[in-house]
């Protein structure tokens, strides 16, 4: 597969999956977190789909396209170490949404980057969260792609504890047809 496929289905992935995630958290109070900014895309994608939702960035320099810069108030800019227990004691555990996309480009690093934030992540998740990340992360329990997803493709996790699905909402990503 050329890498424009591979980014293409990666791309397809992330979208399906915050779109399952965001319908599947409707009528569930709290923020959002956007781990790793990049050049926005998702940040704005969340921002159309999820309207009235804040949503927390974190970001260790500021890249993105202007129109895609979030306001300072929801903006954690530095280190992921340090900024995740800053949020952490601010805000507390409300998201009921992380997106974490923070791929380094070499696999091995990305994948521990990813493992030593998680529990700095638990601090912030409310019971039931959704966790959508580039990175397989074993601290949550897993959940399917969505269909049409390759699996590995993308990684979705629900934080344990009573969440969406507990209160009736849809457990399992469903079709798409994209």
């Amino acid at each position: 597969m050329s890498r424009l496929d591979s980014a293409i289905r990666r791309l397809k992935a992330q979208r399906s999956a915050l779109e399952w995630a965001v319908a599947d958290l409707a009528g569930c109070p709290g923020p959002i977190l956007e781990i790793g900014l990049g050049n926005g895309r998702t940040y704005d994608h969340l921002r159309e789909i999820a309207p009235g939702r804040d949503i927390y960035v974190f970001e260790r320099r500021i890249a993105a396209h202007p129109d895609c810069v979030p306001p300072a108030d929801r903006l954690f800019l530095g280190n992921i170490d340090t900024t995740v227990p800053v949020a952490a004691r601010m805000l507390g555990p409300v998201a009921v949404l992380a997106h974490i996309d923070i791929g380094t480009g070499e696999k091995p690093a990305s994948e521990e980057l990813v493992r030593r934030i998680a529990p700095g992540l638990d601090r912030l998740l409310a019971p039931g969260a959704i966790v959508i990340s580039d990175q397989p992360v074993p601290s949550w329990p897993a959940l399917p792609p969505p269909e049409g997803v390759t699996p590995g493709r993308i990684h979705l996790y629900r934080r344990p504890g009573i969440g969406p699905s507990a209160r009736g909402a849809k457990s399992v990503a469903p079709s798409t047809s994209r």
